[in-house]
């Protein structure tokens, strides 16, 4: 796995964010939709369960690591924290991944983790790792 792409998402995001104002930081186009503050703390949120993932699958297989989004982004109070901080905590665990993922034995990569929620199901670090890069690309998106 080419693990360059990810520190070529972060590196060409943080650009882009660069360009966006605080008033577009903190819109909300609906009380029931996150912010974009919101979406990249989201983002920070997924970036550290799947460290979490990405380590713990080295020393245990089939683990059931989860978490719900919306009760983190709200308890980490996203909207009310400066956009400034949310970015540097994205791009240093962006880089972590990149650390992290980097350093895991090829034959490491077919070991397996469950991160659904109702019903077990499992899934390779190998896909784990491709899925982190899709979700945040979909996310990136809409920021």
């Amino acid at each position: 796995m080419n693990y360059q792409i990810l520190k070529n998402i972060v590196d060409a995001e943080l650009q882009k964010f660069e360009t966006i104002s605080d008033e577009d930081w903190n819109n909300k186009i609906s009380p029931g939709k996150w912010s974009k503050k919101e979406i990249l703390g989201h983002l920070c949120d997924s970036a550290l369960s799947n460290i979490r993932r990405f380590v713990v699958t080295l020393y245990k297989e089939n683990d059931n690591i989860v978490y719900d989004q919306d009760f983190w982004v709200k308890a980490q109070n996203y909207q009310n924290i400066p956009v400034s901080e949310i970015i540097g905590l994205w791009k240093s665990l962006n880089f972590q991944i990149v650390h992290t993922v980097e350093n895991i034995p090829d034959e490491a990569l077919q070991r397996t983790c469950d991160t659904t929620k109702t019903v077990p199901q499992t899934f390779t670090l190998e896909y784990i790792i491709q899925d982190y890069i899709d979700h945040l690309q979909y996310h990136l998106k809409a920021i």
